[in-house]
This record gives structure tokens, C-alpha cells and sequence, in this order.
């Protein structure tokens, strides 16, 4: 009989907070600000739209702050040296220059 006395109490509270509309809670949320890059024009093959697209993808990340100053500044020398090569016809080197820099930074191939 005593279990039953003390179910009692409990069972009336819950039933007066059942039909309570939960508060409102709000969360604030934090200012973020997004850096906007437009994206260049690249040549759609060959080794200067490679490494169109890269310095594309690298420029972004600077922006954003995702690649350090120092990383940034020898990725575009690592670009530099890749743009000279396929200025000059050499497209397997400008591929070879850029296959590294990707791997050797952590971008994906491809």
C-alpha cells in the first residue's frame, strides 16, 4: 500500500506540467563572415586551365583564410614555375609542377 501512497504524488505532479507549453529557448548565433572570391575564367584544357583551376582553388583558400601567408606565397611560386613551363610548351613539366604542389599541400589530384 505505502508504494502506491508515494506513486500518487508523482503521477499529479506530471500531469500538471503535461499540458505546459515548452519555453522558448533561442540560440544566438554566432556573425560569420564569408570572403567572396569570383572565380577566374580558366581555358578549358590542357595545362593552362590546370593551373587556372589550382590558382583558382589556392586564391579562394587565402581568402578565406584557409592557407597560411607563407604556404600561400610559395603555392603561387610552385604556380609561377608551372606557368612558365606551359608557356613555354612544356605540358607534361607544367603537369608534373602541379601534381606536386597539389600532393605535396594537400590538395586532391585531379
Amino acid at each position: 500500500m505505502r508504494p502506491l501512497l508515494l506513486l500518487f504524488p508523482l503521477l499529479a505532479l506530471a500531469a500538471c506540467n503535461a499540458n505546459q507549453p515548452a519555453p522558448d529557448v533561442q540560440i544566438a548565433q554566432p556573425a560569420m563572415e564569408v570572403a567572396r572570391v569570383a572565380p577566374r575564367e580558366a581555358p578549358e584544357g590542357g595545362c593552362a586551365g590546370a593551373i587556372a583551376r589550382y590558382r583558382s582553388i589556392v586564391d579562394h583558400d587565402a581568402a578565406t583564410g584557409n592557407v597560411a601567408a607563407g604556404v600561400n606565397a610559395q603555392i603561387q611560386s610552385e604556380i609561377a614555375e608551372a606557368t612558365r613551363a606551359c608557356d613555354a610548351g612544356d605540358a607534361l613539366r607544367a603537369q608534373y609542377l602541379l601534381r606536386a604542389s597539389k600532393q605535396k599541400h594537400g590538395y586532391p589530384q585531379g
